[in-house]
C-alpha cells in the first residue's frame, strides 16, 4: 500500500489532471501519506480522495493539495508562508520542502498536537504550529509571500489581505458549501488582483479555536 509503484500511480494521475510543477510532484510521491491518517485508512492512502481525520475535519484530496500548493507557488519562490488549517499536516509536510520558512495554525487542538507528532517523525524543521483562530492570519510574523487556506469562508477575511507582502499571493477556497470556488489573490501595490481556479469541496472556515 505504501510501495513506490502506488506512489508513482497517484502521481501519474495528477499529471494526467494538469499537475506540471516537478518540485510538486516529487514531494507528494516522497511525503508519506499513510502516516497522516488513521491505521484503519492506510490501505487507501494513495488514493487520489480526501479522507477522515476526525472532529469533522479532512485530510484533502491529493489533488488538491498539489493544485494549491502549485498555485500558490506560481510566481516565483516564496520565503515567508501562513498555512491556515493544519488538520493532520500532510498540506504542510507537502510545502515545507518548498518554501523557507512556514507559519501554520490550526482551531481543534488535538489535530495540532498529532501534527506536530508528524512533522517531529518526518524531521521537518522549518515550521512554526500555532493553536489558534486561523481568519485572524498571524500578524507578528507579517507580511507573508503566500497564504494558503485549507477551509473556505464566504468571503475572504480582510485580516489575511493585509497580512500579504507587495506581490504575495493567497490560494484559499471560497463561498457556501457546493458552490466553492478555488480562488488566487495577488497584493499589487494599489489593488487586490483576484483569479478564479476552479471549483472545490472544502469544509467551511470557523472562526475561534478549540
Amino acid at each position: 500500500m505504501t510501495s513506490a509503484r502506488t506512489r508513482d500511480r497517484l502521481v501519474q494521475r495528477l499529471r494526467e489532471q494538469g499537475i506540471r510543477n516537478p518540485e510538486v510532484l516529487e514531494r507528494v510521491r516522497t511525503v508519506p501519506r499513510h502516516i497522516f491518517v488513521d491505521e484503519a485508512l492506510a490501505s487507501r492512502a494513495y488514493e487520489d480522495t480526501a479522507l477522515p481525520i476526525g472532529f469533522g475535519q479532512t485530510i484533502s484530496q491529493p489533488y488538491i493539495v498539489a493544485r494549491m500548493t502549485e498555485a500558490l507557488l506560481e510566481g516565483g519562490p516564496l520565503r515567508n508562508v501562513l498555512e491556515i488549517g493544519t488538520g493532520c499536516g500532510y498540506q504542510t509536510a507537502v510545502l515545507s520542502a518548498l518554501v523557507v520558512k512556514l507559519y501554520t495554525i490550526e482551531r481543534v487542538e488535538p489535530l495540532l498536537r498529532r501534527a506536530k507528532e508528524r512533522a517531529k517523525e518526518l524531521g521537518l524543521k522549518n515550521l512554526r504550529f500555532r493553536h489558534g483562530d486561523g481568519s485572524l492570519g498571524w500578524p507578528a510574523y507579517a507580511p507573508f509571500d503566500g497564504i494558503l487556506v485549507a477551509a473556505a469562508p464566504l468571503r475572504v477575511p480582510e485580516a489575511l489581505l493585509e497580512q500579504l507582502a507587495i506581490g504575495g499571493r493567497l490560494i484559499m477556497p471560497i463561498g457556501p458549501e457546493g458552490r466553492q470556488e478555488l480562488t488566487r489573490f495577488i497584493r499589487r501595490e494599489q489593488k487586490i488582483d483576484r483569479q478564479t481556479l476552479g471549483p472545490v469541496a472544502f469544509v467551511p472556515l470557523v472562526g475561534g479555536a478549540v
